[in-house]
């Protein structure tokens, strides 16, 4: 029996023109497009080519018009502030209007570039609206982001303006925010001609004229002004891929498969509509904030919170659940890292016990491989459906997810479920052959990509081509490795990079890592691959165990490896685990594992820009030494 998501899956690759000109008809076109696709230029393939129209007029003006002025747009909750409170349509579309008012004033125009360097608050919001409505590009870049780091941003997008604020608030206090921005700017080769600074009252940022304007007293000084309607295919954004290191990898985003893609995926995927409350908890440094916090739930008309604080710590462990419960959300949007955070600190669930949860419909899942451990434990707390989907940066929207709001299909933990429509996921051995159900290879995404996807690397046909369609031409390579099963589920075990050779057998740390999370006593795990003379590599686990456990490392160790050799068996030659107090981790939640790699082999490596810590960069080189690996003096760049 087909059901109804395999059903449109199908269309979608049958009749990807008749499928997405339907889907189209979900946005306002200043003119309707009439050339859907446009395979001119393959393997760069345009949507909706001669279609014109404009995103910020999608999100915010069209809502005002069709009467929902009076509808709240964004709902801001910022624990670490005190302080909460909400915009309407009317006041998100005053708000934008008058910032690209000002940035007309200043004289940006279509196709100018403008970093965005700000932190969880709605002004970040107006400032890429602002880009869109007057059809400049904006580059968000994390807020606190390394000086080198954004100077390397800014050398390459070579914007006109920035806009930041005087400081972020983490739960370690203030991060001042301006004194970063200025020495990014003296560091960079391209000089920036304006920057509109935002004073927080936490931290007041000294301004240096005539560079620098006060944010507060630009906007009430201007006038509002209209959305240019722009081409389909103009660029929207640019977002650097996180990790970049050297020369950046900034992904191209345009505007018109951009909101129809969204748009189609907020009602089938997260099953939204106008007038309901999402909430992805997530920054808009991330792909996930652009797509999910900001333009996704506007386009639709729905309410999006923002929200400045963390899953644990600002104030405990029941942060998200007292969100959810007070502000009415129907779907809920994390990474699995967050709810392992408060597994941790709560691993009976007692705190959600606390809160009435009806008015969830559904938590997703994604950022990184979901380990079914936490999947299970999450749906067993909620009593909800748990969502694992997987997407990418460079995708913008998911490749493989359950459409909640189409016909929900069962949950296999493990599995981010069946690809999306519009996705022709594969997966195929080293020699470009497709692998039979079941057996591992890498994932891949035959072109034509659908619309809402990257168009190519900002500046840089070239480095897109060799990057993602050089090795299989023909097919994107999703840089993952996983199989599919005979249900057509999708499994994404690792990276390719993070599949390891012991022995001459092929096995991913993403299997070991699930095996791991099964022990009762561990919150999270993390495998990598280390060099071994006789076998090639060997895995080397690491643990975080739950608060509250009482075992010996001897005892920890033993279990352990027992339950390795008992799911995976002798040929893992797992014989290397320790607990640590904390994994290093990228902002967005993502295990550094090459970085821990290379650590390990004693090879040169840099301090990766996104870390959330880099204290635990130096608990895993002390285990490491324990353990008998990172024992020479290894260089460290900065």
């Amino acid at each position: 029996m087909v059901d109804l998501s395999q059903s449109l899956h199908a269309q979608s690759i049958q009749d990807p023109i008749s499928f997405w000109q339907d889907a189209a008809k979900m946005i306002s076109w200043d003119r309707v497009p009439t050339q859907i696709l446009d395979e001119a230029r393959k393997p760069f393939y345009e949507w909706f080519t001669d279609g014109k129209m404009n995103t910020c007029f999608n999100a915010v003006d069209r809502h005002v018009a069709a009467g929902g002025g009076d509808n709240i747009a964004i709902n801001y909750i910022s624990p670490v502030t005190q302080n909460q409170y909400q915009i309407t349509y009317n006041e998100l579309l005053a708000q934008v209007s008058r910032l690209a008012g000002y940035m007309q004033s200043i004289g940006i125009e279509k196709g100018d570039r403008v970093v965005i360097y700000m932190p969880m608050i709605p002004e970040t919001a107006f400032a890429m609206l602002a880009c869109a409505r007057i059809g400049a590009i904006h580059s968000v870049v994390f807020g606190g982001f390394a000086a080198n780091e954004l100077s390397t941003r800014i050398n390459d997008a070579k914007p006109k303006l920035v806009l930041s604020a005087s400081c972020g608030i983490e739960p370690s206090g203030v991060v001042p925010y301006k004194p970063l921005l200025d020495d990014a700017l003296e560091q960079a080769s391209h000089q920036v001609g304006h920057c509109l600074i935002l004073n927080r009252h936490q931290y007041q940022a000294s301004l240096i004229a005539p560079r620098d304007v006060d944010w507060q007293q630009a906007v009430a000084g201007a006038s509002g002004v209209d959305c240019v309607s722009l081409q389909a295919t103009d660029p929207l954004y640019i977002l650097y891929t996180s990790g970049t290191t050297g020369q950046p990898k900034g992904v191209v985003r345009d505007n018109g498969g951009h909101a129809v893609a969204l748009c189609w995926s907020m009602k089938h995927i997260y099953d939204i509509s106008a007038d309901e409350v999402f909430w992805a908890a997530s920054d808009v440094g991330w792909v996930v904030g652009h797509s999910y916090i900001v333009y996704g739930p506007l386009l639709v008309g729905a309410t999006t919170i923002m929200y400045e604080g963390k899953p644990i710590g600002t104030p405990d462990a029941a942060a998200f659940w007292r969100i959810i419960a007070a502000n009415k959300v129907k779907s809920f949007f994390t990474a699995p890292t967050a709810i392992r955070a408060i597994k941790r600190e709560d691993p009976d669930g007692e705190l959600i016990k606390q809160f009435d949860l009806s008015c969830l419909k559904q938590m997703f899942l994604a950022g990184e491989r979901c380990d079914p451990d936490t999947l299970n434990w999450s749906q067993a707390m909620l009593g909800k459906p748990v969502i694992d989907h997987w997407w990418q940066t460079e995708t913008g929207w998911p490749v493989a997810a359950n459409l909640m709001g189409v016909d929900p299909i069962a949950i296999k933990p493990g599995s981010p479920a069946r690809p999306v429509p519009g996705y022709q996921v594969e997966v195929l051995d080293a020699m470009g052959k497709q692998v039979p159900a079941n057996e591992s290879g890498n994932v891949v995404i035959k072109q034509p990509l659908p619309p809402g996807t990257l168009t190519t690397l900002w500046q840089n046909d070239n480095r897109y081509v060799e990057s993602y369609l050089s090795m299989y031409p023909g097919y994107y390579l999703t840089g993952d490795a996983g199989y599919i099963d005979d249900d057509g589920y999708l499994y994404i075990m690792s990276r390719i990079d993070d599949i390891i050779n012991v022995a001459g057998h092929r096995l991913s740390t993403g299997r070991f890592e699930e095996v791991l999370c099964q022990h009762p006593a561990v919150a999270e795990a993390a495998v990598i691959g280390v060099q071994d003379k006789l076998k090639g590599q060997v895995p080397l686990g690491m643990v975080v165990l739950k608060n509250g456990v009482d075992l010996s490392d001897e005892d920890l160790n033993k279990q352990l490896l027992a339950l390795v050799r008992q799911e995976i068996g002798p040929v893992a030659s797992f014989r290397l685990v320790s607990a640590v107090p904390k994994l290093p981790k990228t902002r967005s939640g993502k295990i550094l594992r090459a970085t821990m790699r290379k650590i390990a082999d004693n090879q040169e490596y840099s301090v990766p820009a996104t870390i959330e810590d880099p204290q635990t960069l130096e608990i895993v080189r002390n285990t490491l030494t324990r353990m008998g690996y990172a024992n020479a003096l290894t260089k460290t760049l900065a």
